[in-house]
């Protein structure tokens, strides 16, 4: 996998928006039983205070967990950039999905006690990066947490097949986190009880930070 050079970062997008748009039948039988019970639970335990919560579900796919979130009493929107996705998770949930390309996000400020990012941003490149956390931090309240769950690896980045990824490490990917102002909170590796050589996906979540918290190493509040 090579590091994109040529690719634009418009075209990275839509090739691999394009992909889920062709396969989004296929996608989503084979995610649909997926058991990320764990993620869920691990962004609203994180939450403080008394839900019901408003939920950002960033690259919902087929609106599996939007459905989960919205059985469970809160207030879940979906977005995504593939409109075969938006259109699915419509249907399936039942919730309000907005179709966004996440180069290009358009969110409103400080409305949501938490974002979930399940398999959905290690398909941001990294020059991109600082862009997109930099918008999820300002949608979220302060104090509201994101959750990410991407596939883990040594910091390479490029095209697997016809989807672009980046494979981070945790240092790595919390020195991105840090940089945009968030908190660490803990992380961990999935599937639960197993070797770590057989967990592939990293688990983390992050808070931004109150008033008056700061965040190791910056002299900006958050």
């Amino acid at each position: 996998m090579n590091k994109h050079s040529d690719d634009s970062l418009d075209d990275i997008s839509r090739r691999t928006l394009d992909h889920y748009d062709r396969h989004a039948q296929q996608f989503f039988a084979g995610t649909i039983d997926h058991d990320v019970s764990q993620n869920v639970a691990a962004l609203l335990e994180a939450i403080a205070g008394p839900g019901p919560f408003t939920l950002l579900d960033l690259g919902c796919g087929p609106g599996r967990d939007l459905k989960t979130f919205s059985a469970l009493g809160h207030r879940a929107i979906g977005l995504d950039g593939s409109s075969e996705f938006v259109a699915m998770a419509r249907a399936w949930s039942g919730c309000e999905v907005w179709r966004q390309d996440f180069l290009h996000l358009d969110l409103p400020k400080k409305m949501f006690d938490g974002v979930y990012a399940n398999a959905s941003l290690f398909h941001v490149p990294s020059v991109a990066l600082p862009g997109v956390l930099a918008a999820l931090h300002d949608t979220l309240k302060p104090g509201g947490v994101l959750f990410s769950s991407n596939p883990r690896g040594h910091n390479e980045e490029g095209w697997s097949g016809p989807r672009y990824g980046s494979w981070y490490d945790y240092p790595t990917w919390e020195r991105h986190l840090v940089a945009a102002g968030f908190l660490p909170i803990r992380h961990y590796y999935r599937p639960e009880g197993l070797p770590r050589e057989q967990q592939p996906w990293l688990a983390s979540l992050w808070r931004k930070a109150n008033v008056n918290e700061r965040t190791e190493g910056s002299d900006n509040p958050s």
